[in-house]
């Protein structure tokens, strides 16, 4: 099939090199002209694993193509996919000016019967805007569909190659046939693709981005119980999550979720449950909770320092919001580099993929580093932030060496209580004792 993809960020190229690794001819429309040459000529503009073999082998076979034109992008496509952003206003609510200005611009170039596609998150009612704004200037037929997707950073080209479902939302015959000869490659295993009608697909995500927010902050506020309480919340959560009904997934707690999905998403359907005169209590307590639980390490940090950070020097492990990407939207590190600094205190950080993305919004204001390793020299005590694999099994001599203080401040519980604590370490966790080493 003939696919065009409008927008060439995370969804868009993996959308797009992940359709062409099924044999379809994609065209991926940006109009940024310095990232479509740089996709053109085979450099990738973001970091997930998988990604890259799949996209410079469907570059070389030119089943994967790149223009600024959005009128040769569309012009022999069947299919176009809107992958475009949706940035949160200071209300919460979705900016949908990017995918209604292209669909007004579709109207205007489409001679024959498209499917489009809202790949994008967008609020309930967003395909009957699409649809009005492409009919303002053309009068043939088309339909637009919803297809939201429900991609994981990190192992998106898993997601995308092996869904668990494809939600597909349409009233139009035709076009739950061109969808479903599309997405028939990625569910040959049986796994379901679900038709619904445009309405229900678009709360549909929003309703499963915001159930999985609501399910990590849940374990975050019993993290706050089990460290009042004396329990283990590692403890708890294995015990809970032998339930089937509950699962073991997103039940690990930490210092808060961040990203491109959660918190965007969480807020527009607080604001989309507004707009209908209904308050969702639970959410608006899930946005409390989470931006609360960001800086849960810093009260544990000012304690043992006695309150005073000034001038104090800390090394942070970890700056993109979750392992595997680079990606530092909402990130809880960023929350605790500005706690830091206005506390008077100075930060070194390592991140392996994250760093780039730090410098440009922070620029010099801390000491990016060339490994965990440097980051650690003359730092009163290591902060962890993100749970990069390297970082569960450190070489702890190298720790101590470096280290002024031998005081690691952890926020996502990668080492072991017990452990830590025998290797002589105050280690401060979330929703577990801290380790507290015996006086000789």
């Amino acid at each position: 099939m003939k696919i065009a993809v409008v927008g060439t960020g995370y969804v868009g190229l993996v959308t797009g090199t992940c359709f062409a690794e099924t044999g379809n001819d994609v065209i991926c429309v940006d109009i940024d002209p310095l990232k479509v040459e740089k996709l053109s000529n085979g450099q990738i503009t973001i970091y997930e694993p998988g990604l890259e073999k799949l996209f410079l082998r469907n570059l070389k076979e030119e089943r994967l193509q790149f223009t600024t034109s959005l009128e040769d992008g569309i012009k022999d496509a069947q299919i176009i996919f809107l992958a475009l952003p949706t940035p949160p206003g200071e209300d919460g609510s979705a900016d949908l000016k990017y995918i209604l200005g292209v669909a007004e611009q579709l109207g205007k170039i489409i001679t024959d019967y498209k499917v489009i596609v809202d790949k994008s998150t967008v609020p309930v009612g967003t395909a009957e805007k699409v649809h009005a704004a492409v009919a303002l200037n053309y009068k043939g037929q088309f339909d637009v569909v919803s297809n939201p997707e429900f991609l994981r950073e990190g192992v998106a080209v898993d997601d995308f190659m092996k869904p668990d479902r494809v939600v597909i939302g349409t009233k139009s015959d035709r076009a739950r046939k061109v969808m479903e000869e599309l997405y028939s490659p990625f569910v040959r295993q049986g796994n379901p693709i679900i038709f619904m009608d445009e309405r229900s697909a678009e709360l549909t995500k929003y309703a499963a981005n915001s159930f999985l927010a609501a399910k990590i902050t849940f374990m975050n506020e019993i993290a706050q119980l089990c460290e009042r309480l004396g329990a283990d919340v590692d403890m708890v959560r294995r015990g809970i999550g032998s339930d089937e009904r509950i699962g073991k997934r997103f039940l690990f707690p930490g210092i808060g979720y961040g990203g491109s999905c959660f918190p965007k998403d969480v807020q527009a359907l607080v604001k989309s449950s507004r707009d209908v005169q209904y308050d969702f209590r639970i959410l608006n307590a899930v946005m409390d909770v989470n931006e609360k639980q960001k800086l849960h390490l810093i009260p544990k940090i000012k304690k043992y320092f006695n309150g005073n950070l000034k001038g104090k020097h800390f090394a942070l492990w970890g700056l993109a919001f979750k392992p595997n990407t680079d990606d530092i939207r909402e990130a809880p590190a960023l929350y605790i580099i500005d706690a830091l600094l206005n506390e008077g205190a100075t930060v070194a950080a390592f991140d392996p993929e994250a760093m780039n993305n730090v410098k440009q919004v922070l620029g010099d204001k801390i000491q990016l580093c060339e490994s965990q390793y440097d980051a650690l020299q003359n730092a009163d005590a290591l902060i962890i932030a993100t749970e990069w694999n390297e970082f569960r099994t450190p070489n702890f001599l190298k720790i101590v060496t470096s280290l002024k203080n031998k005081a690691i401040f952890d926020g996502r519980n990668l080492f072991d209580v017990k452990a830590i604590k025998e290797l002589g370490f105050y280690y401060e966790s979330i929703g577990r004792a801290a380790a507290i080493p015996s006086k000789s």
